[in-house]
């Protein structure tokens, strides 16, 4: 369910939901992520939230990789995982920003006609939007915009699409050029994102919204 920006800066309960993906039970087949160098025409990349184990992400990177896939007929994909710690420390998102924008702008050098879709889950969605020039400072699990996607490479990012995105506990999201090409999905009730929310198990649930993110995505392929 997509709800309104909210204005409150009630502060999510991310330890306890962190716990709970750190056990988080059956593992799942995910595909691999790419090669630096792999030309695809689009690369899928994906911050993950904190502690959450698979390749991409068990609750939203793997199954929205496979649904682009199922939907993006005749476009070659490849995925990338952010490097990065995903975890409590304070400094884990500063690394995710880093990393992830080391990662695109290594492939917009060597893959001139390369295309992206970020993809963040919880923290990973603090990551994406860091990378934006959106500061996720004083959110859960956040931190202040320490690099951010070069102009000219920033008419390839294609699509946006975060899950439980923290920042959104404060009454903020990603805006600007990047507006429209966003799909901002917060569970009603989820602890992390809703400003009402108390509900762990709520951001959990997001494997559910794979396909509604990945027909946003492929639509504007």
């Amino acid at each position: 369910m997509h709800i309104p920006l909210p204005s409150g800066r009630t502060r999510a309960g991310i330890v306890l939901a962190a716990a709970l993906l750190s056990a988080g039970g059956t593992a799942v087949a995910a595909s691999p992520a790419a090669d630096a160098a792999a030309c695809s025409d689009v690369d899928v990349v994906v911050a993950r939230g904190t502690s959450e184990p698979g390749a991409l992400g068990i609750i939203v990177g793997d199954p929205v990789f496979s649904a682009i896939q199922r939907r993006a007929s005749g476009t070659t994909l490849t995925s990338h995982a952010v490097d990065y710690p995903a975890s409590t420390s304070p400094t884990s998102p500063t690394d995710g920003n880093r990393a992830l924008v080391n990662h695109v702008s290594s492939q917009a050098g060597e893959c001139p006609d390369q295309r992206f879709i970020l993809v963040g889950y919880s923290q990973g969605a603090n990551v994406v939007g860091n990378s934006l020039g959106i500061s996720s400072q004083g959110a859960a699990v956040g931190g202040p915009v320490v690099a951010t996607i070069a102009p000219a490479v920033r008419p390839r990012v294609e699509a946006v699409l975060v899950f439980g995105y923290p920042l959104r506990k404060l009454g903020r999201g990603i805006t600007g050029e990047f507006a429209a090409r966003t799909l901002d999905i917060c569970a009603n009730r989820d602890v992390v994102c809703d400003p009402r929310g108390t509900s762990v198990l709520a951001h959990l649930s997001y494997t559910g919204d794979a396909g509604e993110a990945a027909d946003f995505a492929v639509d504007r392929l």
